[in-house]
């Protein structure tokens, strides 16, 4: 008896079964519409008795019946407030009088306001009155 190739075996195989009817895919319903004019999502509003989808957007509204449907919007909750009691910067202090209340102390910092070929303007804030000015060098 000749050997049967690979192909002749499956061709066999696949003949003495009967063939499978496949189910028809079953027809989802859309739970969302989108409003025609805009294309925006439309929301459920009762009134009364009957239903509208109503699109935020535009304003579109069309009447259909609606069981069961919800629409959730959830936000994320802060994970807490800081409360800041006291503006504490951690700047240098150095003897400099403020121009407005003669104070003799005032915090000091350095900032490029010009040119990278320029010195930078050093900055001076009373710790009094918290006064802010400047010096060029």
């Amino acid at each position: 008896m000749p050997k049967k190739t690979v192909q002749q075996r499956n061709r066999r195989s696949k003949a003495a079964q009967p063939a499978k009817e496949k189910p028809a895919p079953k027809e989802k319903k859309a739970a969302i519409e989108f409003c025609k004019k805009c294309g925006s999502i439309m929301i459920p509003e009762k009134r009364r008795k009957n239903t509208f989808l109503k699109c935020r957007s535009c304003g579109y509204e069309i009447q259909k019946n609606i069981h069961g449907l919800r629409i959730v919007e959830e936000k994320k909750a802060p994970k807490g407030i800081v409360v800041l009691e006291k503006d504490e910067t951690i700047l240098p202090v150095t003897d400099k009088a403020c121009e407005k209340c003669d104070n003799p102390k005032a915090h000091w910092w350095l900032q490029q306001t010009r040119s990278a070929d320029e010195p930078p303007t050093q900055f001076f804030r009373c710790t009094k009155c918290r006064h802010v000015w400047r010096e060029y060098k």
